[in-house]
């Protein structure tokens, strides 16, 4: 017979895969959505946080991947994949926001982007809260950080819409990279701590 501490593992593996799959499926829309927003708009800032979807994929896709097997080689590999892919976010989001403020260029509003960008934050912080939960009762560490992805997924939609938002507004143009820069800070600061925790000792 089945114990029940294995069923229930069973079933919170289930729902870490529904989770990411729920997550997956959203960024995938987003990639689209994001992509229309930011060339009509001509917005750095949306065209970042779409970047940021395609690491939250990846990321996610590890994290299907990892939950498939087993192993501490397995884990770590998948967290060295999802902290390499918030370091190339940040680069690319640097040269591009430094880029943006130095020649002056100026978006255009974005009713897509702002709609999107304020669903996306709530959708983010509720799948974030759910791996959160099953991270810790499965004592899964990726999990675990991609939980952490998704919620700064969530904080960058929030940081996104509000330099849209402040552009559209108040005609501030510079809060669109500047939102780009608070991209930038969140991504250097989880790929330093994704890769303190792989370089962690094994206890």
């Amino acid at each position: 017979m089945t114990s029940p501490d294995a069923a229930a593992r069973r079933k919170l593996v289930r729902r870490g895969f529904a989770l990411e799959y729920a997550t997956l499926g959203w960024n995938v829309v987003g990639i689209v959505v994001l992509a229309v927003a930011a060339i009509s708009a001509r917005s750095v800032a949306l065209a970042g946080f779409g970047l940021d979807s395609v690491i939250e994929i990846g990321a996610s896709t590890v994290v299907i991947w990892e939950l498939s097997g087993t192993g501490e080689d397995r884990r770590r590999r998948a967290l060295e994949l999802i902290g390499a892919g918030f370091g190339l976010l940040a680069v690319y989001l640097l040269v591009q926001s430094t880029w943006v403020l130095a020649v002056g260029f100026r978006p255009r509003h974005s009713p897509l982007g702002v709609g999107w960008t304020a669903v996306t934050a709530a959708v983010m912080f509720a799948l974030a809260a759910g791996k959160a939960r099953t991270g810790t009762a499965l004592d899964n560490p990726v999990l675990k950080t991609e939980g952490r992805v998704t919620l700064i997924d969530g904080l960058l939609a929030t940081a996104v819409l509000l330099g849209l938002l402040l552009n559209s507004l108040a005609g501030l143009w510079w809060a669109d990279p500047a939102a780009g820069y608070v991209l930038v800070f969140y991504a250097l600061r989880e790929t330093k701590e994704i890769f303190l925790q792989v370089l962690a000792p094994v206890p």
